[in-house]
């Protein structure tokens, strides 16, 4: 006999658990089915190194997509920290170590890095004047990602009211690389800029999608600010979880769906165990093809991951030949051979199967932010994490030999990194209980073997602009998480306004489910 429930989410990620919560408050009976051992997907912390005291987010770092209102509407208390810089690149300029200097709130730190990186102030106005403008878009466009879908013509219609119709044209229409190329001279600002449209997609700078991957790094919560969780990425896990055993959810662990059928006008679902359970709809908190496999229909097109993710824990900090303090260096983003001529190099070597002679890459410390992570002991003794994500590393590259390529690319990202450092990055890792150092790396491959992120892409599917791009919403698509079964919508990373660790596709499906 099947146990029978309103609604049966498939998969405990972040998402699954905010359509848990939010169906709950609307008294309908749920209960979360996740394969694996604990909640929480590519969103969970675990103590990754040998008896060491440090919780790493070992998939997942950064909020910026998170809408402050569903934390309200779910009442959950969970505190994310600004972080005063925005970002640090080390660079040499004719023989001399030096570095740009961002602050998250223009400066004048940030106008005179600027004007010592390039001569004048020049660019630093053009970055004003851009990211000013973005701002200006974020705060139009950001509040409709919790609303049913409108049209591309009707968003546009918004920007342009709100005199936005530039930046409009810029970000929505033409090329990415236009619009760097057009407003910025200097080939490290340029790069800078690029980043945020290359994370995890393997995309040149004049493929749309850098645009739609640089627009959703940029509207969160009409900032775009990123913030560092309080706790890491785990604590979000728990405080939803711990919610949503407050509503009443049932949550079931272990619990691998394998197949769905019919059964009148309920849906059942199986699972590995043999268990069954029955359900008006099913809320689907996997990605779009692995609910292909489980229905037995043809999976989506998508493209794979792009991103090497290394996770280090440091003994202390290493020092900057370019003089400049590791605190502050390291507390932001910091970029490593990111200039814009760097990432187009790489992504014409990835593209042809060979391993970038220089590999873009990036890194943060969270525990300059946050050290409640670390144990006592630790944090005494000054130990901090390090979070790199390579870029232009497609799965592709691994396929063959997963382990040697990453090996390869590691010791490759490091010498790079060296670079840059008066302390060897080797010298300041930590060792674990069993003497090894304190570091592991993870691919594509890994990340669809770990958390079954299809091709290890980190958006499940591949990104879209947050709107409808036909001339109207209709019934059967108005939220974007909708499927061709009416009963069944998708409330993961894969649904139309899902990227990124926002809970705004487990949020639409919930209002999906319940507008029908």
């Amino acid at each position: 006999m099947s146990e029978k429930y309103d609604v049966v989410i498939i998969g405990g990620g972040h998402n699954g658990l905010v359509a848990a919560c939010y169906l709950a408050m609307a008294k309908k009976k749920v209960i979360i089915l996740e394969a694996n051992s604990e909640l929480g997907g590519a969103t969970t912390s675990i103590r990754a190194f040998e008896g060491m005291d440090v919780r790493v987010s070992r998939y997942s770092y950064l909020v910026s997509l998170l809408p402050d209102q569903i934390l309200e509407d779910l009442s959950i208390d969970f505190t994310t920290i600004s972080r005063k810089v925005s970002s640090y690149t080390p660079t040499q300029r004719n023989g001399a170590e030096t570095g740009l200097m961002v602050n998250r709130l223009l400066d004048e730190e940030t106008r005179n890095s600027f004007v010592a990186l390039t001569g004048n102030d020049t660019e630093y106005k053009k970055w004003d004047e851009f990211y000013s403008e973005l701002y200006k878009l974020a705060q139009v466009m950001a509040p409709t990602m919790l609303k049913p879908l409108i049209t591309k013509e009707q968003m546009k219609k918004l920007a342009v009211e709100n005199g936005l119709s530039d930046i409009w044209d810029a970000i929505i229409e033409r090329p990415l690389s236009e619009v760097i190329e057009s407003t910025f001279a200097d080939d490290l600002v340029q790069g800078v800029v690029l980043t945020d449209g290359l994370i995890g997609t393997f995309s040149p700078s004049n493929n749309l999608m850098a645009n739609i991957c640089f627009l959703y790094h940029l509207i969160g919560n009409g900032s775009g600010e990123w913030k560092v969780p309080l706790g890491g990425m785990g604590a979000l896990v728990k405080k939803l979880t711990s919610r949503a055993e407050e509503l009443g959810v049932e949550i079931r662990t272990d619990s691998k769906v394998i197949s769905i059928g019919d059964e009148g006008s309920l849906k059942i679902v199986r699972t590995e165990g043999g268990q069954s359970f029955s359900s008006e709809f099913i809320a689907a908190n996997c990605a779009p093809q692995v609910l292909a496999k489980i229905l037995g229909t043809t999976p989506p097109a998508y493209e794979k991951g792009s991103q090497l993710k290394i996770n280090m824990l440091l003994k202390k900090l290493p020092r900057l030949k370019s003089g400049a303090d590791p605190v502050s260096a390291f507390a932001g983003t910091f970029h490593i051979d990111e200039s814009y001529t760097q990432f187009e190099n790489a992504y014409r070597e990835a593209a042809a199967g060979k391993i970038p002679s220089v590999i873009p890459a990036e890194m943060y410390c969270h525990t300059l932010t946050d050290n409640s992570i670390l144990g006592e002991d630790l944090i005494a003794q000054g130990y901090q994490t390090l979070t790199l994500f390579a870029l232009h590393t497609p799965a592709a590259l691994f396929d063959k030999d997963n382990e040697g390529v990453k090996a390869q690319m590691l010791s490759q990202i490091t010498k790079q990194l060296n670079e840059y450092l008066l302390d060897p990055i080797e010298d300041c890792l930590a060792t674990d209980a069993n003497g090894e150092l304190c570091i592991e790396v993870k691919s594509p491959q890994d990340l669809e073997k770990d958390v079954a992120l299809p091709g290890g892409n980190i958006f499940h599917m591949d990104l879209q602009f947050p709107f409808s791009p036909d001339q109207e919403v209709s019934t059967a698509n108005r939220w974007g998480v909708e499927t061709q079964d009416k009963q069944i919508v998708i409330c993961g990373a894969g649904a139309l306004r899902g990227g990124g660790v926002s809970g705004i596709g487990g949020h639409n499906a919930a209002m999906a489910i319940l507008g029908r």
